[in-house]
């Protein structure tokens, strides 16, 4: 559960903090990505004089493709949060909050419940690797014939025919070997 109700908190002096666990089994992240091990961690809420203030860090594994290999990996990934959450409605009053002025930060609902599940899922997908790897040293596949060098490692292919302009060259290289 990403939601949370924070009236009592908007109700406290300012400075007033609280700590919540996150332990979160799935959360839908995007269409090509998923999640592989829960999300878990901490988020500390602060109460300032306009808002809610949220930090706090979680930790995940997302279900990649190796990017030398194409085989499945898990991208164990750390996401920090820091964001303010707006109220959309005044504590006092009741009246809605004019958001003209602020129309992209974080708000809580009408019923002063802060959602993170957004912010959590932007944060996890821009803290995707850009180059997911099965194991540190995965060779990859041949650039050749496109073989798994995993599962071949004495994989190897002929030289290529040379040139007869280049055979020179050849003959200095291995002169100089």
């Amino acid at each position: 559960m990403l939601s949370y109700n924070v009236v009592d908190l908007l109700r406290s002096a300012p400075g007033t903090t609280q700590r919540i666990p996150v332990d979160v089994a799935d959360l839908p992240i995007a269409d090509d990505l998923r999640l592989a091990s829960p999300i878990a961690g901490e988020v500390r809420l602060s109460r300032t004089s306009r808002s809610i203030l949220v930090r706090g860090h979680v930790d995940t594994a997302l279900a990649e493709r190796c990017s030398r290999c194409l085989r499945p990996a898990v991208a164990p990934v750390s996401v920090d949060l820091d964001e303010e959450a707006l109220p959309s409605i005044d504590l006092d009053s009741g009246l809605p909050v004019d958001m003209t002025a602020e129309p992209d930060v974080l708000r809580l609902t009408d019923h002063h419940e802060l959602d993170l599940a957004a912010a959590l899922r932007d944060a996890i997908s821009l803290a995707e690797p850009i180059a997911p790897l099965c194991r540190p040293d995965c060779p990859g596949l041949c650039v050749e014939c496109g073989a798994d060098l995993t599962s071949d490692p004495a994989h190897r292919h002929a030289d290529p025919e040379i040139d007869p302009r280049l055979a020179p060259l050849l003959a200095l290289r291995r002169e100089l070997d």
